[in-house]
């Protein structure tokens, strides 16, 4: 694997059971399976599967669109799908093809003549008698079509061009497909790392303001410029529009943007922006953020981002992949993982073990004086916190352990044992320094670490008079860090002068 490889953080994903069923429940996969089976018995329509307006109406009926004013853009959606994913097959005739030449295709009423034949394709069967995993594979090439045309422009100005009898100016239509794809992959990614990061996130929906701000704000811009300002919201217009298509395929739950912020400016369609609509949109924000849109990646959502990131080399584990593997690697790869996944993660690897077995494995893996052994140790007695009684043996066999003396009896404190031998100064130290080394390759500078040194210190007299005497790799950078945390200044000048001798001795 390149050492450059992009990693997420682990997400949860629903079995494929699940996710299928989720998939079939879709509207638009829902809908394109409905008229695959409509036009199973053969269904004339024109070259390309274009179905006629008679056809087309009667589709709205089949999927109980009438209602819906843009149920006939819905239903040749729907059949477009059906037709991408196989579910539909076009077979086209040799008078439909010769036909293609010249103009004689057109029937009295505008439309095309039948020149195909459509009919159930192959792709209908697995729906029902495949597996989950035919069912998803299906669901994702619909989804891929959609997100293609999503990231597409609109070509409404070009047919004007072509209905008026002017050439074709693909430049009026200011579009980069690059730009386009990859700043809607870059939503969709950050959406994901979301929902990774944050499992509150997995359940609520985030404000379409922030998802834009995300990608269009510069980090080092503290406050957004009216160039910034106009770029989000056009984003957010072009986004809103990108996710009322995609919303139907089951990727996302969105509630789209209230039409009454969007209008209409020298052709361009944008969000209110005079000063008095920037005012009102600040208080409506304030009191229901959700007129600017809400949008959350669904379960099957996860599914199919991972699945376009795994596609492009980016590393996407899932809780669960780390079940099978040594303690060496689960020690190594909790600590970057959101503290939810961690603890999910850490389960699943001990559900696979007896307590003593796991245990023991863990303390074997926690060992080394290495720049990464600290934080080893610190997961491991993460862990360990997760594991019974039974495993008590194992943490007694340690007890004079360098390395680990100080978390067994840790551990068996916190486990109600007897008898536990308590520890000599030295070991209190170390486990100290050794403790302080795993937070600060975590945390940096953060307030719960300035609050630990500060108590530390203040509980504990004369303490760097010892800590600077510690025989632990890390004694010097600690009690550096300690100088630097520590709000008083008198108490961090000691700190600084124990990690000199502590250097000097090393």
């Amino acid at each position: 694997m390149p050492e450059d490889r992009p990693t997420m953080p682990p997400v949860r994903l629903r079995s494929e059971a699940e996710l299928a069923r989720d998939a079939l429940a879709a509207p638009l996969l829902a809908r394109a399976v409905r008229l695959a089976r409509w036009a199973e018995p053969g269904k004339p329509v024109a070259s390309g599967g274009v179905l006629s307006a008679d056809d087309l109406r009667a589709a709205v009926e089949l999927l109980d669109l009438a209602a819906d004013e843009d149920g006939a853009e819905h239903a040749a959606q729907a059949w477009q799908l059906a037709v991408d994913t196989g579910l539909v097959a076009i077979q086209e005739s040799a008078a439909g093809d010769s036909a293609d030449d010249t103009d004689d295709d057109t029937a009295a009423d505008g439309e095309r003549e039948p020149a195909a034949t459509a009919t159930s394709g192959e792709e209908l069967q697995l729906i029902t008698g495949g597996s989950p995993q035919d069912v998803l594979d299906i669901w994702l090439d619909g989804f891929e079509t959609v997100l293609a045309d999503a990231a597409a422009p609109d070509l409404g100005d070009l047919v004007d061009q072509i209905s008026e009898g002017g050439e074709i100016d693909l430049d009026s239509i200011d579009w980069n497909p690059e730009e386009e794809a990859e700043f809607l992959d870059g939503i969709l990614g950050n959406l994901y790392l979301l929902t990774a990061m944050d499992e509150e996130a997995a359940v609520g929906s985030v404000p379409l303001p922030a998802l834009v701000a995300s990608m269009v704000v510069p980090d080092d811009m503290d406050e957004p410029t009216d160039d910034i300002l106009e770029e989000v919201s056009e984003a957010m217009v072009r986004l809103d529009d990108q996710f009322r298509l995609l919303a139907p395929t089951g990727l996302i739950d969105y509630q789209p943007v209230d039409e009454a912020l969007i209008e209409e400016v020298d052709g361009e369609v944008r969000l209110h922006e005079s000063e008095a609509a920037r005012e009102q949109a600040a208080q409506d924000e304030e009191e229901d953020v959700s007129r600017y849109g809400m949008v959350r990646l669904t379960p099957l959502g996860v599914y199919a981002v991972r699945s376009r990131m795994l596609d492009a080399g980016v590393d996407a584990p899932v809780v669960g992949d780390l079940a099978d593997k040594g303690a060496d690697v689960l020690l190594d790869t909790l600590p970057g993982h959101p503290e939810s996944a961690a603890h999910a993660e850490a389960e699943l690897w001990l559900g696979r073990r007896t307590p003593d077995g796991a245990a023991r494995e863990l303390l074997a893996a926690a060992r080394g004086d290495d720049e990464g052994a600290p934080l080893r140790r610190l997961t491991c007695q993460q862990t360990l916190s997760l594991v019974g009684g039974a495993a008590e043996p194992a943490l007694r066999e340690v007890l004079d352990d360098r390395h680990l003396g100080g978390l067994a009896r840790v551990w068996l404190a916190e486990h109600g044992a007897r008898d536990v031998p308590e520890p000599s100064e030295t070991m209190v130290f170390w486990l100290t320094v050794d403790t302080l080394a795993a937070q600060l390759a975590t945390e940096d500078d953060s307030e719960e670490l300035r609050d630990l040194v500060r108590g530390l210190v203040d509980q504990s007299g004369g303490f760097f008079e010892s800590a600077w005497r510690v025989d632990h790799p890390a004694t010097a950078d600690v009690l550096e860090a300690m100088g630097r945390l520590h709000p008083d200044k008198k108490a961090a000048k000691e700190a600084r002068k124990a990690a000199f001798k502590a250097r000097s001795r090393a």
